[in-house]
């Protein structure tokens, strides 16, 4: 399967090179080579549509949804970025001396105070239905931004913000104990997937993305706020009478400033949560937290300011936002009652009727049936709770505001607890009712085997 895709992506002049499996059952990442980011995001997009068509020629299907199944890892994009001249010069390479390397800490400095300034559009960049199960948990970073820049470039960082003399890090080596393999260097590059945007040696990664989104919007955000900050870089600069003064003194502010957005730890942890918090860093939990933010009066005039968009357009944009959260969020609701209605509830109610008649005929010949009757007695139960679950999610999906961003709030705060809840007692009715019974594949049959 994953030959023939690359074959197929060649063909296409797409450098397909990286396969392997990834965490959950079944699931797998591939990576090709960088290119600029315009092919970038048409290539992504062609892979994701030959991933579909291959997996049908073997009759498989290729799931790009953020997260479909519980307690499973779900699946996204890590979106490797960085900033070069039109000669192909790596403009976020440290180089064997960070500290020195003027070029780099100023566009290091720069990519700092993008990101903390401009959290909101960066998480709105990647703020959708899907997106919203997966963030938190399982690998993928949590709502907050954050930058991991590792111990290194932290501890650089630092010495400049405390105005202190830095003492190079000495690389650390592994030994694995094991008379035949040599030592070697200790990777420095981050394996912390609870950041949403980490240094990873020379470019950074954004991990926010979800599997089924184009690349597209989140790169307009990084390119985007990568041109505002570079611009008052070069304004202040070339009003400068002592360029070289100027310079330290550009990085040493924007680090000092924005220091904040630098965390190395662990993304997961209520105290970072706490220590966000304090630091004023934005928790933008879901889409509808992060969709108001798109039309803030400092994204419109950054588009603006830069041609990306006009202020119409990009509320055009905001509003096909608002109305594709309503429409997913509706479609979804709609589906799960038409599947617990018409399937999951007869499946189990037929089971629980087959148990009570083996009760029946077992208490005519005086035999015990414990097992039989307390099962169907649990699965009567359940199918109660859903139903009742299931008509008041019906009814939800009848009152859904006309106006969008009524809408927004509304499957937020009605349909999708509902939804939930309803997937709760369904998942317990799939593990009391019999195989033979259930209408779907089973976890254990799609994960599995």
């Amino acid at each position: 399967f994953m030959d023939e895709l690359d074959e197929e992506l060649w063909k296409l002049g797409i450098n397909a090179k990286t396969e392997h499996n990834e965490a959950a059952p079944a699931q797998h990442e591939l990576a090709p080579i960088y290119a600029t980011t315009n092919m970038a995001v048409d290539q992504n997009l062609l892979i994701m549509e030959y991933m579909r068509l291959i997996a049908e020629r073997h009759d498989l299907v290729c799931l790009l949804h953020e997260k479909p199944y519980a307690g499973v890892n779900g699946s996204g994009k890590h979106n490797n970025w960085s900033l070069s001249t039109d000669g192909g010069k790596n403009l976020v390479d440290p180089g064997k001396t960070p500290r020195e390397n003027t070029r780099f800490l100023l566009f290091l400095a720069a990519i700092v105070r993008a990101v903390d300034e401009y959290q909101d559009l960066l998480r709105m960049s990647v703020a959708y239905p899907g997106n919203d199960h997966r963030l938190g948990g399982f690998e993928a970073p949590p709502a907050i931004i954050s930058m991991f820049l590792g111990e290194e470039m932290e501890d650089i960082v630092n010495s400049i913000v405390e105005e202190r003399v830095y003492e190079d890090h000495k690389a650390a080596t592994m030994n694995l104990g094991i008379p035949s393999v040599p030592t070697f260097r200790k990777d420095t590059t981050d394996r912390n997937r609870t950041s949403p945007i980490a240094f990873t040696g020379n470019k950074f990664e954004f991990r926010m993305l979800g599997s089924s989104q184009s690349i597209a919007g989140p790169n307009i955000a990084l390119n985007t706020i990568m041109a505002e900050e570079l611009g008052r870089f070069a304004d202040t600069l070339e009003a400068a009478e002592d360029f070289d003064t100027a310079l330290q003194q550009i990085i040493c502010d924007a680090f000092t400033a924005h220091q904040r957005i630098i965390f190395n730890g662990d993304g997961y942890s209520e105290e970072w949560k706490a220590e966000a918090q304090r630091r004023g860093l934005s928790n933008l939990r879901c889409t509808p937290e992060s969709l108001p933010t798109y039309i803030s009066e400092k994204n419109i005039a950054l588009v603006s300011r830069h041609g990306v968009f006009t202020e119409n357009e990009f509320r055009a944009r905001h509003e096909i936002h608002l109305e594709t959260y309503k429409k997913t969020v509706g479609i979804e609701g709609r589906t799960m009652v038409d599947m617990v209605l018409h399937q999951i509830l007869p499946a189990a109610l037929r089971y629980s009727s087959d148990l009570a008649g083996s009760v029946a005929r077992k208490q005519k010949l005086n035999l015990a049936a414990e097992a039989e009757r307390g099962l169907a007695s649990r699965i009567s139960e359940c199918c109660d709770w859903l139903y009742e679950k299931v008509e008041q999610l019906h009814e939800a999906l009848k009152a859904v505001p006309k106006s969008n961003s009524a809408a927004l709030q509304y499957h937020y705060e009605v349909t999708i607890p509902l939804m939930e809840a309803v997937r709760k007692d369904a998942d317990l009715l799939e593990k009391l009712t019999a195989k033979s019974y259930w209408p779907y594949p089973t976890y254990s049959d799609i994960l599995y085997y």
